[in-house]
């Protein structure tokens, strides 16, 4: 299938591009910005996808490398989760072909509130309560990225968002490590995506590597934000993208229902 480029499609979704690289690396959902960029270009939605996955793995591969090079990733705990992300993720792609994706955003419309006030609430992400072994942390960060990357897979929307705030709370990782983990596992379940949309031939290579540049740039910058501005700034970010994830499941959700 053959799809022509224009110069202004370049222009709408390099810029766009950029911003999401840089709120993905800091709170993850990126995908939030960078998707509609693609559809608002006019690029259909299988090429979009497949396109967009190219430019955001290369944003996703430098934040990860800074992420790493400042220690803000904890290997012992990242590599299993990649694995538990990747079966997760193979489960609900398989799940989504024979299920309603709207009863989940339903779901997500009373879950997205209580999660942005929790962050809210949360001044300053500091791990706090009992202190959890390293065995524990494990089994949590595993379960953990099972289930999200099930979510990934299957919905996807934010999945980034909720691998650091689950990471943080619940596998107690400082909030900086939860998200250099966070990337990484991202990364992987995004390159094994891109592999089946090129092998099938829906990325668009040009308009792919002119805005992973851009997105490379927006992650540069969006993961030193995070590694030196620290935990207020992630919860900042973390706050917009739940915002912009509730504003959109509602919206669908609505245009399903009928509502408008």
């Amino acid at each position: 299938m053959q799809f022509e480029l224009s110069s202004s499609m370049f222009l709408i979704v390099c810029p766009l591009v950029f911003l999401a690289g840089l709120v993905d690396a800091v709170a993850g959902g990126g995908g939030l910005i960078a998707l509609p960029a693609y559809l608002l270009a006019g690029v259909p939605m299988h090429f979009a996808l497949g396109t967009n996955k190219l430019s955001s793995i290369a944003g996703t591969l430098v934040a990860s490398y800074r992420y790493y090079k400042n220690r803000f990733v904890d290997l012992v705990l990242c590599i299993p989760s990649i694995g538990a992300a990747l079966a997760g993720s193979t489960l609900g792609t398989s799940l989504t072909l024979v299920m309603d994706e709207g009863n989940l955003q339903g779901l997500l419309l009373f879950v997205l509130p209580i999660t942005a006030f929790y962050v809210f609430k949360k001044k300053n992400f500091e791990v706090t309560g009992k202190h959890i072994s390293r065995r524990k942390a494990l089994v949590y960060s595993i379960l953990i990225s099972l289930c999200i990357g099930w979510y990934d897979g299957f919905f996807g929307p934010g999945a980034g968002t909720f691998y650091i705030l689950l990471y943080s709370g619940l596998a107690k990782m400082e909030l900086r490590t939860a998200s250099g983990n966070a990337k990484l596992v991202n990364l992987a379940s995004n390159l094994a995506a891109l592999v089946v949309f090129f092998y099938n031939g829906r990325v668009l290579l040009p308009l792919g590597i002119c805005a992973g540049v851009f997105s490379i740039a927006g992650s540069y910058i969006g993961s030193g934000l995070a590694i030196h501005r620290g935990a207020r700034m992630i919860r900042y970010f973390i706050l917009v993208v739940l915002t912009l994830l509730f504003i959109k499941i509602a919206y669908d959700s609505f245009q399903n229902w009928g509502v408008w």
